[in-house]
Protein backbone atom coordinates (compact mmCIF):
# COMPACT_ATOMS: atom_id res chain seq x y z
CA UNK A 1 0.00 0.00 0.00
CA UNK A 2 1.44 3.07 -1.06
CA UNK A 3 1.36 5.99 2.23
CA UNK A 4 2.61 8.58 -0.15
CA UNK A 5 1.14 9.46 -3.55
CA UNK A 6 1.71 13.00 -5.24
CA UNK A 7 -0.91 14.04 -8.35
CA UNK A 8 1.52 13.92 -11.11
CA UNK A 9 1.98 10.48 -9.76
CA UNK A 10 -1.49 9.28 -10.30
CA UNK A 11 -1.80 11.39 -12.79
CA UNK A 12 1.07 9.03 -14.40
CA UNK A 13 -1.12 5.61 -13.31
CA UNK A 14 -4.35 7.03 -14.70
CA UNK A 15 -2.31 7.71 -17.98
CA UNK A 16 -1.03 4.09 -18.38
CA UNK A 17 -4.62 2.47 -17.59
CA UNK A 18 -6.54 4.73 -19.82
CA UNK A 19 -10.03 2.27 -19.27
CA UNK A 20 -11.49 4.91 -16.32
CA UNK A 21 -11.34 8.81 -15.75
CA UNK A 22 -9.87 7.63 -11.96
CA UNK A 23 -7.28 5.00 -10.52
CA UNK A 24 -6.77 3.75 -7.46
CA UNK A 25 -3.72 5.04 -5.54
CA UNK A 26 -4.07 3.99 -1.83
CA UNK A 27 -6.47 1.46 -0.12
CA UNK A 28 -6.80 0.55 3.76
CA UNK A 29 -10.09 -1.23 5.65
CA UNK A 30 -12.64 0.43 4.11
CA UNK A 31 -11.07 3.88 3.25
CA UNK A 32 -10.14 3.79 -0.60
CA UNK A 33 -8.42 6.96 -2.13
CA UNK A 34 -8.73 7.49 -5.82
CA UNK A 35 -7.27 10.26 -8.32
CA UNK A 36 -10.21 11.07 -10.77
CA UNK A 37 -9.72 13.78 -13.61
CA UNK A 38 -13.23 13.42 -15.94
CA UNK A 39 -12.32 14.34 -19.45
CA UNK A 40 -15.57 15.64 -21.09
CA UNK A 41 -18.56 14.40 -19.06
CA UNK A 42 -18.95 12.66 -16.05
CA UNK A 43 -20.50 9.49 -15.79
CA UNK A 44 -20.26 8.75 -12.25
CA UNK A 45 -23.23 7.20 -10.46
CA UNK A 46 -24.43 7.51 -6.60
CA UNK A 47 -21.71 5.47 -4.52
CA UNK A 48 -22.45 3.05 -1.53
CA UNK A 49 -19.68 4.59 0.51
CA UNK A 50 -19.42 8.04 2.35
CA UNK A 51 -16.65 9.90 0.08
CA UNK A 52 -14.87 13.03 0.29
CA UNK A 53 -13.73 14.86 -2.84
CA UNK A 54 -10.67 17.26 -2.11
CA UNK A 55 -9.89 19.65 -5.43
CA UNK A 56 -5.97 19.12 -6.66
CA UNK A 57 -6.36 21.55 -10.32
CA UNK A 58 -8.81 23.25 -11.66
CA UNK A 59 -12.68 24.17 -11.33
CA UNK A 60 -15.56 22.45 -11.97
CA UNK A 61 -19.27 22.86 -10.85
CA UNK A 62 -20.53 19.84 -8.76
CA UNK A 63 -24.45 18.93 -8.95
CA UNK A 64 -25.04 17.86 -5.55
CA UNK A 65 -28.22 16.82 -4.67
CA UNK A 66 -29.89 19.35 -7.37
CA UNK A 67 -27.57 21.48 -5.90
CA UNK A 68 -24.64 23.05 -8.53
CA UNK A 69 -21.86 23.78 -6.01
CA UNK A 70 -18.79 25.65 -7.72
CA UNK A 71 -15.45 24.33 -6.45
CA UNK A 72 -11.91 24.84 -7.13
CA UNK A 73 -8.55 23.87 -6.30
CA UNK A 74 -7.88 23.48 -2.01
CA UNK A 75 -11.78 22.89 -1.74
CA UNK A 76 -13.28 20.05 -0.16
CA UNK A 77 -16.58 18.43 -0.77
CA UNK A 78 -18.33 15.94 1.17
CA UNK A 79 -21.31 13.64 -0.52
CA UNK A 80 -22.84 10.94 1.73
CA UNK A 81 -23.50 6.97 0.40
CA UNK A 82 -26.14 7.18 -2.20
CA UNK A 83 -26.44 10.87 -3.34
CA UNK A 84 -26.63 11.49 -6.54
CA UNK A 85 -24.12 13.71 -7.65
CA UNK A 86 -21.65 14.39 -10.51
CA UNK A 87 -19.31 17.02 -11.82
CA UNK A 88 -20.13 19.41 -14.88
CA UNK A 89 -18.10 22.33 -16.24
CA UNK A 90 -14.91 21.18 -15.42
CA UNK A 91 -11.14 23.20 -17.22
CA UNK A 92 -9.71 21.06 -19.06
CA UNK A 93 -6.74 20.52 -16.40
CA UNK A 94 -10.01 19.46 -13.72
CA UNK A 95 -8.53 16.86 -11.07
CA UNK A 96 -9.96 15.80 -7.40
CA UNK A 97 -8.53 13.25 -4.80
CA UNK A 98 -11.42 11.12 -3.93
CA UNK A 99 -11.92 9.50 -0.34
CA UNK A 100 -14.09 6.74 0.11
CA UNK A 101 -14.88 5.71 3.88
CA UNK A 102 -16.77 3.56 6.47
CA UNK A 103 -19.52 1.34 5.97
CA UNK A 104 -21.40 0.39 2.98
CA UNK A 105 -24.91 2.68 3.23
CA UNK A 106 -22.99 5.44 4.89
CA UNK A 107 -22.38 6.66 8.51
CA UNK A 108 -24.97 7.79 10.87
CA UNK A 109 -24.77 11.06 12.64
Amino acid sequence: MNSKVSPEEAMKQLLQQSEFPFTVVMKNGTMTVEYFSPQEIDEQTPHTQDELYVIIKGHATLCRDGKRISCKKTDIIFVPAGMNHWFENFSDDFATWVIFYGPRGGERP
